[in-house]
């Protein structure tokens, strides 16, 4: 939508940028006029993740995401150019002067958020009514408390074909937002709509900012055809692979860790028990934007899934994720492939502390998992052993990490431990040759000026970098336009290049402002990334004019040079031509 040029100079003017990213990531380290930290959207370790206060903009040089204030919060928050714009104007009690459009959408989205609450709450009550004895029982049978049920907003999807639909109905929702908000399934063969979790123990999806976005519902018979987890389809308000259950309370834990669980159930016995730091992924391997979300809320992650294969498979993936943040890993390992629910109401509270106290790094557990492949007493096995081992070991930063754990693995195979670091540092050059070569193939001459997004691709790369040259000396000062009175959008070769030039011509021509920041309404993500990128190479502003004409003449050199090229191959065709038909 539009919002006027007046109200979005106001907005951005009142939500410095280092003030709302510093709300979301941490930073501390300074070079010339620009803040570092660990960037919120890819995994690394190092900083690269830049802002600028003096252009009130940000960029990974690591990633290549970037833009202003308003594309910051589309990125880290999911959401729309308008919805971006409403939750920076409530950051700071804005009033926003919403378009019919706009209200609509809005109004769709307040709608869903409401629906979502009523539904829970209908959920809840079932708890207390006959037909939700079944959960009752269940809940009951697996050690959940009247409080926790409270807490949690627990609820129960009664056995009826629309129960809640029927409800929902009934206090004014539509079937269309019934399906919108994933809690009606309709029927291919009448169009009616039916209840989507039926017969199940409802878990409520809370986000940590306590807005009921989807449900989990758990099967509570031993019917094996049905699938023991079911959730809400993605909506406007749930996004699975980016949702913690349990966040939103874990969120406000003293304990100084959060412990990653597998299921729902994990999460609420581990508070039963006192460990009010537990989330749980609804079932899946943690994704790259749940470490991510993980990582804004603490350093120490403990994870303490299943101990079968599959557990230790997500484990594995898990620390891959939570490693490149330079997050803390602990794994705990629950005896008997026990989950920690099982293994709680078993053996207690305090057994389960004395388990995290013995808590192994990540490096001990990778190791044991590696250990568990092959057999040690086979010569066979322990060269395999040893050399997957140091692989692994290789991929360390720290050297004093690589020589530890190094011994380790040489006292087990009772080598030298010499003999093993001589292994370890074979894996590494190794490591290091594979690296240089990515590095290479990366730095290539063709390669060096596309941009990283593929959406963005430049035909011509030498007249592209001219361009560039251009948009940078305009974002700077667009009062240099006057000396390109017959250079414009159609003598660009790249066409997101050209759009970049026609939006910040046109604007300069109606005196209006040009900032990143309100270019996000126009451009894309990706788009406001590389633009992002451009800004972050240094104008020639001393002899701006100059470097103006310079590439323009660049830019048409090359468009010369291609219509010479052009010509020279229809003539070379048209005296091929010729040659065939003399010789017919």
């Amino acid at each position: 939508m539009a919002f006027s040029e007046r109200f979005l100079d106001e907005l951005i003017s009142k939500n410095d940028i280092t003030e709302v990213v510093g709300s979301y990531v941490r930073l501390t380290k300074r070079s010339g006029s620009n803040l570092f930290g660990l960037c919120p959207f890819h995994s690394e370790k190092t900083p690269s993740f830049s802002v600028s206060p003096e252009k009130q903009i940000y960029h990974c040089f690591g990633c290549g995401k970037g833009g202003g204030v308003i594309n910051f919060i589309m990125e880290i928050e999911n959401l729309s150019f308008p919805d971006a714009v409403h939750f920076l104007a409530r950051r700071v009690n804005l009033e926003v002067p919403d378009s019919d459009e706009d209200k609509i959408m809005r109004s769709r989205r307040e709608r869903l958020i409401k629906l979502n609450r009523e539904a829970a709450m209908f959920f809840h009550e079932n708890l207390l009514r006959p037909q939700g004895r079944v959960v009752r029982e269940y809940m009951e049978g697996r050690g959940i408390t009247p409080v926790s049920a409270k807490s949690f907003g627990l609820g129960a999807a009664i056995d009826s074909w629309s129960a809640l639909c029927d409800e929902m109905q009934r206090r004014g929702f539509t079937k269309d937002e019934l399906l919108d908000a994933g809690l009606a399934a309709k029927s291919s063969k009448t169009g009616n709509v039916y209840d989507f979790f039926r017969n199940r123990f409802i878990f409520p999806l809370i986000d940590v900012r306590g807005t009921v976005v989807g449900f989990s519902g758990r099967r509570i018979t031993d019917n094996e055809n049905e699938r023991k987890f079911v959730h809400s389809k993605e909506t406007l308000l749930f996004n699975k692979s980016k949702f913690l259950f349990g966040l939103n309370l874990a969120k406000k834990t003293k304990l100084g860790r959060i412990i990653l669980v597998e299921g729902n159930v994990d999460v609420i016995t581990l508070r039963q028990a006192g460990f009010d730091n537990a989330v749980a992924s609804l079932g899946t391997s943690l994704t790259e934007d749940q470490a991510r979300l993980l990582s804004n809320y603490t350093k120490e992650v403990v994870i303490a899934y299943d101990s079968d294969g599959a557990g230790m498979a997500a484990a594995q993936r898990a620390i891959d994720h939570l490693e490149k943040l330079g997050v803390s890993i602990k794994v705990l390992h629950v005896p008997g492939n026990k989950d920690p629910d099982e293994f709680i109401r078993k053996n207690g509270a305090g057994a389960f502390a004395a388990l995290l106290n013995g808590t192994g790094n990540h490096i001990e557990y990778r190791l044991s998992v590696i250990q568990g492949k092959y057999d040690l007493t086979q010569d066979e096995g322990r060269v395999a052993y040893l050399k997957e081992a140091a692989e692994m070991l290789a991929a360390l930063q720290s050297r004093v990490e690589r020589e530890v754990y190094g011994n380790r693995v040489a006292e087990l195979l009772k080598i030298s431990p010499e003999g093993m670091q001589v292994e370890i540092k074979r894996a590494a050059a190794k490591r290091s040759k594979e690296l240089k070569r990515q590095q290479e193939q990366i730095s290539r001459p063709v390669n060096t000026f596309q941009p990283k997004e593929r959406s963005i691709r430049y035909e011509d790369p030498k007249s592209a970098a001219a361009e560039e040259g251009i948009i940078r000396l305009l974002l700077a000062d667009p009062s240099i336009i006057r000396k390109a009175s017959d250079f414009g959008p159609q003598d660009f070769t790249s066409e997101f290049l050209a759009r970049v030039y026609a939006y910040i011509t046109e604007r300069y021509a109606e005196n209006r402002p040009i900032s990143i920041a309100a270019m996000s309404a126009e451009f894309s993500s990706d788009e406001i990334s590389h633009i992002t990128l451009m800004m972050q190479k240094p104008a020639p502003l001393a002899n701006a004019e100059t470097a103006m004409e310079d590439y323009i003449g660049v830019i048409k050199t090359q468009k010369l040079a291609k219509s010479e090229d052009l010509l020279e191959i229809s003539r070379k065709l048209r005296e091929r031509k010729g040659m065939e038909d003399k010789d017919g």
